[in-house]
Formats: structure tokens, C-alpha cells, sequence
């Protein structure tokens, strides 16, 4: 079956533009995130309407936390839709980074020089002190994926879309855990194949 999936990234947070771990912490937006979010609404309702897309044949999907839920909100509003009008699915939220989060990667190389250099070595398979690595991403998103039909929208984090690309894309370079996820942009798969609008 061919269907199209939309990715955005959650709108900058103090967090991300600080270079801290956010992973599951409910960090806010910032003016910057929200007039990203909104820019990335404007962006693909323009493309919608360039395209002959109705926004009500998709299904819209976000992660639980407040960052991915007024990024969606914000969307949606760009796009002439009910705010409210989408599903939060736990298992779009970003991957844990256990107890680093929180801390830049200068303050994990400080304060567990041994985690910071396995990190390095191998972060798609590392598992940081109580968190979870993106082989176990991967699994989650799968199976959550697995679950759903049809053309979507989907507002999740960095490291959510990471996996996407790994699991939509049978993508097996684990250095797709290093990828710069833009948060201004907005991906697209056409079945496998992706690219940025």
C-alpha cells in the first residue's frame, strides 16, 4: 500500500539551544520553538493546498509531551484546524537518556568519562544509566507503527525521527544516530523513500 508519513520536530526548547539531554523532561518551547512550529505549519498547509491534500484524510499523531503537543497545536491553528483534533501516542516519545538527562555532553564526559566514551564508540546501541538506547527506540516505534494505516502526520522529537528513518527506511547505518534533526523543516516518506519538503 502507498502511503505518505509527514514528520515535524517539535519547535527549540532552552534546552535544545543550550545543548542539554532533554529526552523525557517536559521542557517548554521558547519563542524560538514557537515561531518555528508555526512556520512549520504554514509550510505544509501551503504544501497541502499545492498538492490537492485534505488535511482530514490524514491522521495526525503526537508525542505526549508538552514541547511535541504546542508544536501540533501550533500546526494545526497554521493550518486553519482544530487544535485539538489529533491523537498523543506515549510511545512517539523521545528516547531516555536516563540520569544524563538534563546535563550537556560536556557535563556527562565530567561527570562518567567512561558512559561519555561508549557513547561515542557506539551511541545507537550505548544505553545510558537508566535510559534506553535506539535499538529499544526502534523496537517501540515498530511496533507502534505497525499498529497504523494510511497517510499521517507526525509531530515527535530528534530521536524519534532517527528511528523512523531506521524503521520506515530498513536503515541499518547506526550512524543515524548522530543525525542533525532540523527543527524548522519538515520531513516527508513517500512509502521508503524521504526527503525534506
Amino acid at each position: 500500500m502507498t502511503r505518505t508519513i509527514f514528520h515535524i520536530r517539535h519547535g527549540q526548547t532552552d534546552w535544545n539551544a543550550a545543548g542539554r539531554l532533554q529526552g523525557v523532561q517536559d521542557i517548554p518551547l521558547n519563542e524560538t520553538g514557537r515561531a518555528q512550529a508555526d512556520g512549520n505549519g504554514r509550510a505544509l498547509a501551503a504544501h497541502f493546498a499545492a498538492n490537492g491534500i485534505d488535511p482530514a484524510s490524514l491522521s495526525w499523531f503526537a508525542s505526549p509531551l508538552g514541547r511535541t503537543r504546542e508544536t501540533m497545536e501550533r500546526v494545526r491553528i497554521a493550518g486553519g484546524l482544530d487544535p485539538k483534533a489529533y491523537t498523543i501516542v506515549p510511545d512517539l516519545r523521545e528516547v531516555t537518556f536516563g540520569l544524563w538527562e538534563g546535563k550537556t555532553y560536556d557535563e556527562v564526559a565530567r561527570d562518567d568519562p567512561e558512559g561519555y566514551e561508549a557513547v561515542r564508540a557506539d551511541k545507537w546501541n550505548f544505553v545510558p544509566p537508566e535510559g534506553e538506547n535506539y535499538v529499544q527506540l526502534s523496537a517501540r516505534i515498530a511496533r507502534w507503527l505497525d499498529l497504523t494505516s494510511g497517510d499521517m502526520v507526525i509531530v515527535s522529537h530528534g530521536g524519534v525521527f532517527r528511528a523512523l528513518r531506521h524503521v520506515i527506511e530498513a536503515n541499518d547505518d547506526h550512524t543515524l544516530a548522530h543525525l542533525l534533526v532540523p527543527q524548522d523543516r519538515i520531513f516527508v516518506w513517500n512509502d521508503r523513500a524521504g526527503s525534506w519538503l
